[in-house]
């Protein structure tokens, strides 16, 4: 436990150390790097277009991990009515009775302290519980992270191409990039940002591959009506029409949330909460 709680502090201050290394490498080395003169660049120049375009990107990813802990789940055990309420929090304290014996769909994590609804899963990254009120922001976070480290892979790319005056166009270039740099790093002819770079590459590449697996495959259990919690349990849930799950986390304003971060509104459960 003591592992969990020391995880749940570091990784989020991780994320947002590499978020930071990337936003400084993309603003003041791979974007000044694409303007060839930057008197003579026209407005909608493609390293302008770039630019822009990982600031939206960024902006969303950023956004949204801000609203995944600012709209964290509601403690269901603070004011809980069901007649032997106390007791049964008692139970899920000390681990002597399964959470969902009592209220389905809901779990209580120790390292929130607390039951939430429609628990899916606890992330580290954001130290917070994920479920019904921040499970929207918390797919948008996972998309756009996912879009911004594969778009800065590509102007890594761009960069090192450049500045070492190679060609990616075999594909086992870059699989063969990083003991290639390896080698050159330690007999002197590479540069350390540019060894620091290729690094990122696959940091970039990982983190991002990473983040679109976890978000098709929460999509998927979205569609079934299901949370990893309940498939993790074994719980049988009512089926139900997928377009009525997908409403259930996305609301009817889901193209409002896709273009920029805002709170899960018009979803059922922000309509369940304001009655």
């Amino acid at each position: 436990m003591l592992v969990l709680r020391l995880l749940n502090v570091v990784a989020p201050a991780y994320f947002l150390c590499i978020s930071l290394v990337t936003f400084v490498l993309q603003i003041f080395l791979f974007i000044p790097s694409m303007f060839r003169d930057p008197s003579t660049t026209p407005l909608f120049s493609p390293a302008l277009l770039h630019g822009a375009f990982f600031l939206f990107l960024s902006a969303n990813a950023l956004g949204n991990y801000v609203l995944v802990i600012q709209s964290s789940p509601e403690d269901l055990g603070k004011g809980l009515n069901l007649g032997e309420g106390a007791e049964v929090l008692a139970d899920w304290l000390d681990g002597s009775r399964s959470p969902g014996s009592a209220l389905p769909s809901t779990h209580f994590c120790r390292l929130c302290a607390r039951v939430t609804q429609r628990h899916d899963h606890h992330c580290f990254f954001t130290g917070n519980c994920i479920g019904s009120s921040n499970m929207r922001n918390f797919i948008m976070f996972c998309l756009y992270t996912s879009l911004a480290c594969l778009d800065s892979l590509v102007a890594g790319m761009v960069y090192i191409s450049a500045a070492l005056s190679m060609s990616f166009a075999d594909p086992l270039a870059f699989l063969t990039l990083l003991p290639h740099s390896i080698s050159q790093f330690f007999s002197g002819a590479l540069l350390s940002s540019e060894m620091f770079v290729i690094l990122m590459l696959y940091l970039w590449l990982g983190i991002g591959l990473a983040c679109a697996g976890f978000c098709c495959h929460q999509m998927l259990l979205i569609l079934r009506g299901q949370t990893r919690y309940q498939v993790r349990k074994g719980m049988v849930v009512r089926a139900r029409p997928w377009r009525d799950n997908l409403q259930e986390v996305f609301g009817k304003r889901w193209l409002l949330g896709l273009l920029i971060p805002v709170l899960n509104v018009g979803s059922d459960y922000h309509r369940q909460k304001e009655k």
